[in-house]
């Protein structure tokens, strides 16, 4: 499919309706079975319309395509382990029987066997920090699954031949049949003897007992993209659970929470920060600089008479996704000074007279310690100082 965004293979804009999507899905899978058509590459054109149809039917996973883009989500999960397969992101095709039956015909009929059965799926947790989900990372984690059986080759055989069950003929169902008041009424089950596969070991294996699987512990690299968002799930098709001999693995969900920063929030594609100022700074404007979430000095302008809590942006400097790059809004935030000096006071002191506003007056306790304080200062001598600079004053 390349490149192909999934809104494009199934001919449809990125504001379809939910029918939409179906009616088109529909018409499709029609037109490309490969029990219909048998032009070349039409089995091929029939994978690519169930992958773009199991995304954009799911409101779930519509919403991380769009957010991510279609290069980011088709290869969100690519990464690699120490066992064997591959794996990477795919869409997930289960649940479609019913539509396919309803097509061609199929549907439930009597002695059918089930088959070989997919493994299940597994779902971890991770958390990463803000700066993982803003610029992306490549996070290694441990996976304990079962794999097939590397002695028996996940036959469960030791010969690593199997035969058919004798208690379900290799159906792999045992029927029951039950009366009621409505007359017969006929249940399938999964044969106990095979498991549901219809075929049993020839010899059982003595490292997995004939179950054709053993428990393992792997390192799985995941790749996260820009842009992620706490709460999506990443896929990677085939770190689940092994299935059954010639089945394929299940796959391995990987929920994402990102942290909380000290210095930044995230809204939407947008960090969010903030920067103490004086009163004066404020009255003035002055010229800052801002340490943006990868540690770059940027430089920014305060305007005079800014208000408190207004935002400044700088472009450029928020989340990366999908090619574009949001902002960082810096929040200002005007501090007043708890704690004068003598000189700053009488500087302010000087302002509200300028503004036409008597200063207030002062306690007589703060006036006698500001004193005091003077006088002590005024007092020390040059060999006072020395001493203190020793250690002889506390």
């Amino acid at each position: 499919m390349g490149s192909e965004s999934y809104y494009d293979v199934l001919g449809v804009p990125r504001n379809a309706t939910e029918t939409d999507i179906k009616k088109a899905y529909r018409n499709l899978a029609k037109k490309y079975h490969p029990d219909v058509c048998k032009e070349a590459g039409a089995e091929e054109k029939f994978k690519s319309i169930n992958e773009a149809y199991s995304v954009l039917s799911d409101d779930g996973k519509r919403h991380q395509y769009d957010q991510l883009g279609h290069d980011n989500f088709t290869n969100a999960s690519k990464g690699s382990y120490g066992g064997p397969g591959g794996g990477g992101y795919t869409a997930d095709f289960s649940g479609f029987g019913d539509i396919f039956d309803s097509f061609f015909g199929g549907g439930g009929g009597g002695g059918r066997r089930s088959g070989p059965r997919q493994g299940d799926d597994l779902l971890m947790r991770i958390q990463i920090t803000l700066e993982d989900a803003v610029f992306g990372a490549q996070k290694e984690i441990e996976v304990m699954h079962t794999e097939q059986c590397p002695e028996c080759d996940g036959t469960g055989s030791s010969t690593k031949k199997t035969t058919t069950c004798p208690k379900c003929g290799g159906t792999g169902q045992i029927k029951q049949v039950r009366n009621s008041i409505f007359g017969q009424m006929v249940t399938a089950a999964p044969c106990p003897n095979c498991g549901g596969r219809g075929k049993i070991p020839e010899s059982a294996c003595k490292k997995c007992n004939g179950t054709g699987r053993t428990k393992v512990k792997r390192k799985v690299t995941v790749h996260v993209p820009p842009g992620i968002e706490s709460g999506m799930r990443l896929r990677m098709e085939g770190y689940g659970e092994a299935g059954d001999y010639g089945a394929p693995n299940g796959d391995l969900y990987i929920e994402v929470r990102v942290a909380s920063n000290a210095k930044f929030d995230r809204e939407d594609d947008d960090l969010v920060t903030q920067y103490e100022i004086t009163p004066a700074q404020a009255a003035l404007g002055c010229e800052v600089e801002i340490e943006t979430l990868d540690k770059k000095k940027v430089s920014l302008k305060i305007p005079s008479g800014i208000a408190y809590g207004t935002r400044l942006r700088i472009p450029g400097e928020g989340v990366r996704r999908r090619g574009n790059f949001g902002n960082l809004l810096v929040r200002i935030v005007i501090a007043t000074p708890k704690k004068l000096s003598s000189a700053e006071r009488e500087l302010y002191e000087q302002l509200l007279a300028a503004e036409g506003n008597a200063p207030k007056e002062r306690p007589a306790k703060e006036e006698r310690e500001e004193k005091k304080e003077k006088s002590s200062s005024e007092s020390e001598t040059p060999k006072d100082e020395k001493k203190k600079k020793r250690g002889f004053f506390k």
